[in-house]
């Protein structure tokens, strides 16, 4: 009987890889759809993951869990990658489900406030321009 095949794993993030795998039978990910999973003859696909939990389970050692913040998976022939800004691995799913709704959650809050500012300022820039053209 021919072993199965498994999937390589890595979760990088802007400047380590957090986590590289080659005994990876299954990944599930949140995406704003809803839970997407992956399995080694799933054909080759992009998502963009949302900030929640990802899980993979390896071959001999059952299921890990990882808070991510948002990002994108890429799955090609049996290599797995996702990028993410931040994650943090944990065996404790109230923990991480915790994790992600203080850190990553309240950070997107941060930075909507921010975009939302500087469209505030930008706006008004754009507005006070017309008019000195005007006068």
């Amino acid at each position: 009987m021919p072993a199965p095949a498994l999937m390589t794993l890595k979760i990088l993030l802007p400047f380590q890889v957090l986590v590289e795998h080659t005994d990876v039978v299954r990944v599930v990910a949140e995406t704003q759809f809803g839970a997407f999973g992956l399995l080694p003859h799933r054909l080759d696909c992009v998502a963009s993951i949302t900030p929640g939990i990802l899980v993979y389970e390896r071959e001999d050692l059952g299921e890990s869990f990882v808070a991510v913040d948002e990002g994108a998976m890429v799955k090609t022939g049996l290599n797995v990658f996702v990028s993410v800004r931040n994650a943090i691995e944990g065996v404790d799913l109230g923990e991480l489900r915790e994790a992600v709704r203080r850190e990553f959650l309240t950070l997107n809050e941060q930075e909507q406030n921010v975009h939302a500012a500087l469209a505030r300022m930008e706006s008004d820039f754009v507005r006070r321009i017309a008019q000195l053209h005007h006068e």
